[in-house]
């Protein structure tokens, strides 16, 4: 049962108790000269009871259940903050290794664009020496790791910044050869074209 009916059932019962030892003290000490019936005189004090006391306490007993059950009512708690995901430490490594795993990805959509031919066979291929290429990206941070260095002007950072720089390069040479290919993808025509960009392709192993 909710607060508020037993509160409302409390009111009641308070209100018609107190009426009715009210009235009832009252018709002990009034003298009458015709007295009633005693069944007519209960039925007449609780009639009164409930109609005074007993309806006014169910409204302040509703009154009350809904004040109490307000204050129990338990308080939304704010949702819990999840722990801060700990912050990796700066890598400089890491920031050129990923610069040219995006020039291989960007490299390797922009091949895919271009209509099926042979010369398309032979920019796929050279978009694949390229990605063997990105692993010699990584060995170069590996070893940049391994010395500890921290400095931009250490040999091994510098020759890794090269390599982010000639990716970028390689990048935008295969997308001006890429969108000559979509006007001119016979062999012959493009033939030049892919042995320039051959020539291009970062060797980072040699």
């Amino acid at each position: 049962m909710g607060v508020v009916v037993r509160s409302a059932l409390w009111g009641l019962g308070t209100g018609s108790l107190l009426m009715g030892a009210l009235v009832t003290l009252i018709e002990l000490t009034s003298k009458s000269d015709s007295p009633s019936s005693g069944v007519i005189t209960v039925l007449a004090i609780l009639i009164f009871a409930v109609t005074f006391g007993g309806i006014p306490g169910v409204v302040i007993g509703t009154g009350v259940g809904f004040i109490r059950r307000s204050i129990q009512r338990p308080r939304l708690h704010p949702r819990p903050m999840h722990p801060p995901i700990p912050q990796q430490p700066y890598d400089m490594w890491s920031e050129l290794v990923e610069r040219c795993a995006e020039s291989t990805r960007r490299v390797a959509a922009a091949v895919q664009t271009v209509p099926r031919s042979a010369a398309k066979d032979w920019l796929q291929r050279i978009s694949e020496q390229l990605t063997k290429e990105l692993d010699d990206v990584r060995g170069i941070a590996q070893l940049g790791r391994a010395l500890g260095a921290v400095d931009q002007q250490h040999p091994v950072y510098q020759r890794l910044l090269k390599a982010a720089h000639d990716f970028r390069q390689f990048e935008n040479e295969v997308g001006r050869v890429a969108l000559q290919m979509f006007d001119h993808p016979e062999l012959d025509e493009a033939r030049t074209h892919l042995e320039v960009l051959e020539k291009q392709l970062p060797q980072l192993s040699t």
